[in-house]
């Protein structure tokens, strides 16, 4: 069955690790120029959740959060481009070389995505990681397709048996 545009998938984890898992699931069908827009507070568990996927990608190397340098490039059986914008003000995204890491053949996973203008990535996946009220470790990872292609993507964690799907 084909999902439907803008289907949501809820995934509830109760670890780190658990974030890790969702990760890695996803780059599973993964393809190079696949775009990961994920927001959260701080601490949510975004890098957490790319740790996983690049595992997922076959990269070997540690994967921190960018925050000062903006940009980390990963290799892997797909390359991966993860930014962080938490400190990228709207009017400087011109100027960090987007565009370029956006045109690669790679997967691309941006944290604090919510300072990207829209216009850039019109089909990607909005992941949002949010903390649960009622338990520290326990983390809801929403993750909405935005287009014809992430709604291909996002069937890989529709058609989990733990996950609860939404539209």
């Amino acid at each position: 069955m084909q999902p439907r545009k803008h289907q949501a998938v809820v995934r509830i984890t109760h670890s780190a690790e658990g974030t890790r898992s969702v990760g890695r699931m996803l780059a599973a069908g993964l393809q190079p120029r696949d775009l990961l827009c994920l927001r959260g507070d701080l601490g949510a568990g975004k890098t957490t959740f790319i740790q996983g996927l690049a595992q997922g990608l076959g990269v070997r190397d540690l994967v921190t959060s960018p925050s000062f340098t903006l940009i980390h490039q990963h290799a892997g059986r797909i390359p991966l481009y993860h930014i962080d914008l938490y400190r990228v003000g709207a009017a400087e995204i011109p100027d960090i070389g987007l565009h370029e890491v956006l045109d690669c053949d790679a997967v691309v996973a941006i944290e604090w995505a919510d300072h990207l203008p829209a216009a850039l990535c019109p089909d990607a996946l909005d992941i949002e990681i949010a903390f649960d009220d009622a338990d520290e470790n326990t983390r809801l990872i929403r993750v909405r397709a935005r287009g014809r292609r992430s709604s291909q993507i996002i069937s890989l964690l529709a058609d989990n048996s733990d996950a609860r799907t939404r539209s």
